[in-house]
């Protein structure tokens, strides 16, 4: 598995336990400013960034979605904002979230130990790290599973904590109640891998993956050192290192979370990045792109995702 990072210490000392997991390695990140002002309101969009998502988006011979905004400025661009997509592993963040409440409410510790079982794994064929070096099951910390879920997009690690947080209809109550709106979860990943049909009942708008972004960094949903871990894992995720960050300084903060379907008679259902970006001037921009039901190959719908970043990196951060 991709190196754990050293932010767990913190996170233990603000719930107050002292747990360690010797699994743990230290490695170096670019750190998450820890504090942010509230988000101001939006500005008129920019027309002119509308209009360069617009060209790019035509090389993805499809659906694209986007919604972008800068929290300091209320600078802000979408396009097909308020359409849905298919989430795919978009999801895993909300999950994560739901269980960080439960957290919160004391109904789990994050050092307590979980067992994943052979009758937890996802299908071969879906992504699963946890199934792959532990295929007679094993025993970690919470906070390793959301780990997984978030770093590694693990669908095991997913599903069991969907099932901690109560199912899926615990996980959409938690988003409700966020006020979280045009966000629906449905299904669990063995679901989804038994029937790719049910992928467009897990859906979200660019618009609601911003929402959800700004409550994971601003919001009152969880405290705030537990949306810090979920996006300092974000931040060190293995996924998609040709989407968002795709043509961003490699030291750049990205805390972002991908999304991909399979392919079916040369069509892709979801290619998507959702991600807090710390902008070059101090500034933070929250950013959802999704490239839905695209006959592109998979070099051009990341590269698509890379390049709307871009623009908004060069047109913002200054």
């Amino acid at each position: 598995m991709k190196k754990a990072i050293l932010v767990f210490a913190l996170f233990l000392t603000a719930c107050g336990d002292g747990a360690t997991n010797q699994n743990a390695v230290a490695t170096q990140s670019t750190p998450a400013p820890v504090l942010m002002p509230t988000p101001v309101p939006r500005q008129s969009p920019d027309t002119d960034l509308e209009r360069t998502f617009a060209e790019i988006a035509k090389d993805a011979k499809g659906k694209v979605g986007v919604s972008a905004v800068v929290f300091e400025t209320g600078q802000n661009a979408s396009l097909n904002g308020g359409e849905r997509f298919a989430m795919q592993s978009v999801y895993k963040v909300p999950i994560s979230m739901a269980i960080m409440s439960a957290i919160d409410a004391g109904k789990y510790r994050p050092d307590q130990d979980v067992e994943i079982r052979k009758e937890d794994f996802v299908a071969a064929g879906q992504a699963s790290l946890l199934r792959d070096n532990f295929p007679n099951g094993t025993t970690i910390p919470l906070w390793h599973v959301i780990e997984y879920a978030i770093s590694q997009s693990d669908g095991t690690a997913s599903d069991v904590l969907m099932k901690m947080a109560g199912g899926p209809a615990a996980v959409q109550k938690f988003v409700n109640e966020a006020k979280l709106t045009d966000i629906v979860i449905q299904n669990t990943e063995k679901e989804l891998g038994k029937d790719v049909k049910l992928q467009y009942q897990n859906s979200a708008t660019p618009d609601a993956a911003v929402a959800l972004l700004a409550e994971l960094k601003t919001g009152t949903s969880i405290e705030r050192e537990r949306g810090k871990l979920i996006m300092d894992f974000m931040n060190e995720s293995a996924t998609g290192p040709n989407r968002l960050r795709g043509m961003l300084p490699e030291n750049a903060y990205v805390a972002h979370k991908t999304g991909t379907s399979g392919t079916r008679d040369g069509v892709t259902a979801a290619t998507n990045d959702i991600g807090l970006i710390s902008l070059p001037n101090g500034n933070f921009m929250a950013i959802a792109v999704f490239v839905g039901d695209s006959s592109a190959d998979e070099k051009t719908r990341d590269l698509i995702i890379a390049r709307i970043a871009k623009a908004a990196w060069d047109k913002w951060g200054q």
